[in-house]
């Protein structure tokens, strides 16, 4: 604001300032209400929409926020909390997030995930002045993990507890700026690393013992995907362009270390439009790994149940996809446990009557 008296020098008519609201919009609505939603059912305060809100959002940012609850597996398909969601309502970070830490604990990644989402709140820690941008670069270029940005989170973390540990506070403080690094940034980020291992441990989140052996990159990211399971991508085969959950569409963020050699699958953390829908942020992922934590949200279709005289067993193919995606295009699966009626008469047609059934089972002979 001014000061002293002098000149005001504004980037926009009069005309343009006298046609604004006099307020802002309440931030409720203008926020996503995913937070709002999983904190008003933890407290049992009864539906959104009954609620006595002075400004009550828009429908559709409630359906919204839903959707996003119910991907994370914090509500269920009727919209009640589940236990998940009770204690994710815990954990005063977004929810995206807190899934993520919530996941660590079955992968075994405890440590790694509450330094990524601690990261992934802040701004960026390194620096890239317009003035020296090739030199910041090549600086930042030993961090770099070619699968993965979230790795190379990682691999700045721990470069930075070494130096933390080795350099006096002025010395660390002299050495961030000489290799392109934001001080204040990366104390917020330890500081913020230090009060999620604390809300954690009280939820009984623990990190494994063995602070040398750190985490499979594999389990990392299975982490990471139970809270961005609709950040997920499949590379189109003519270019460079991704299609996302829901058939919206998405390129690699200039940034990123995939963007020279873009993968088949992506996990991106966040998915910013600008001048087109950019995913920032990203990692190579396999689609197994997404079927598996994904677990119930998948959709599956089973198709052409026929009889397979090699393996004495009525099979079928299966297509697995997520929100659109195709994990699985066809995969054989005995068709016995998803429609037992039809593979058995598919049996007895096949394998009894005419006779396909390459066995020397006493039962066939004797039938």
């Amino acid at each position: 604001g001014r000061v002293a008296p002098g000149v005001c020098i504004r980037l926009y008519s009069e005309q343009d300032f006298v046609a604004r609201p006099r307020y802002t919009d309440p931030e409720i609505l203008r926020t996503n209400l995913a937070a709002v939603l999983l904190q008003m059912a933890a407290l049992q305060l009864g539906d959104v929409e009954d609620f006595g809100f002075l400004d009550p959002p828009d429908r559709r940012s409630v359906r919204d926020g839903v959707q996003l609850l119910q991907e994370l597996g914090a509500f269920d398909t009727h919209g009640a909390i589940t236990e998940l969601g009770r204690r994710l309502a815990r954990l005063p970070v977004d929810p995206r997030l807190g899934r993520m830490i919530l996941q660590a604990e079955t992968e075994g990644c405890v440590r790694e995930v509450l330094v990524l989402a601690a990261a992934l709140t802040i701004h960026d820690p390194r620096e890239r002045p317009a003035d020296r941008e090739e030199a910041a670069r090549q600086k930042h270029a030993r961090f770099a993990d070619e699968t993965s940005d979230f790795m190379s989170y990682l691999n700045l973390w721990r470069y930075l507890r070494e130096r933390r540990s080795a350099l006096s506070g002025s010395g660390f403080r002299r050495m961030c700026r000489d290799e392109f690094l934001h001080y204040l940034r990366i104390r917020e980020w330890q500081d913020l690393v230090g009060q999620l291992r604390g809300i954690a441990r009280d939820l009984g989140i623990v990190e494994s013992s063995d602070a040398r052996a750190p985490a499979d990159p594999g389990q990392v990211h299975a982490a990471l995907l139970a809270g961005l399971l609709s950040h997920v991508g499949l590379r189109r085969e003519d270019g460079r362009e991704y299609l996302g959950a829901r058939n919206s569409r998405f390129v690699l963020a200039p940034g990123s270390v995939l963007t020279k050699r873009p993968p088949r699958w992506v996990v991106v953390a966040e998915l910013v439009e600008t001048s087109r829908l950019y995913g920032r942020t990203a990692a190579r992922i396999q689609p197994e790994a997404v079927e598996r934590v994904a677990g119930d949200l998948v959709q599956r279709t089973h198709s052409e149940p026929h009889w397979d005289a090699q393996r004495g067993e009525v099979m079928a193919y299966e297509r697995v996809t997520l929100y659109g995606l195709p994990l699985v295009a066809r995969r054989r699966v005995g068709f016995a446990r998803i429609e037992p009626a039809q593979a058995r008469e598919l049996f007895i047609r096949r394998a009894l009557v005419e006779g396909d059934w390459r066995t020397s089972h006493a039962f066939f002979q004797q039938n």
